[in-house]
Formats: structure tokens, sequence, C-alpha cells
């Protein structure tokens, strides 16, 4: 890393205060919307589970949720 300059080192400084002082209330904003997004949230479907492989690459089901069909 470079060495900074005296002004360089005074805005890192200066930037660094700003982010500290901001953090408690970006925190607070980040666990308002972890629990809006909960509640909000509570009637969509749960995801799918993940598709298990065959042996040859394709996946047990269809992508519209069928059977694959049968090679010959």
């Amino acid at each position: 890393m470079a060495v900074l300059t005296p002004s360089q080192r005074a805005l890192r400084r200066r930037f660094e205060t700003v982010i500290g002082a901001a953090a408690p209330a970006l925190d607070l904003v980040l666990f308002a919307a972890d629990r809006v997004s909960r509640v909000v949230g509570r009637n969509q479907i749960e995801p799918e589970a993940p598709r298990r492989m065959l042996s040859h690459g394709s996946s047990v089901r269809t992508p519209t949720g069928g059977w694959p069909e049968r090679e010959n």
C-alpha cells in the first residue's frame, strides 16, 4: 500500500468518523427491514427443495415437475 499524504490521512479519518457515527442507525434500518420482510413474507410459498441429479446428469424431475421420459 502506498504511503498516504497528510491530507489523505485526514480525509480517511473523516470518512471513518462519519461511517462510525452512521453505523448504529444503519444497523437499526437493517434490523427493521429484516423484521418487516419476515412479517410480509409469511404467506409466501416455501422454496422448493433442491433436486437430486441422476448419474447421467439429468434431473429427477423435469422443469415442469413431472417425471423425465425414459431413454431406450
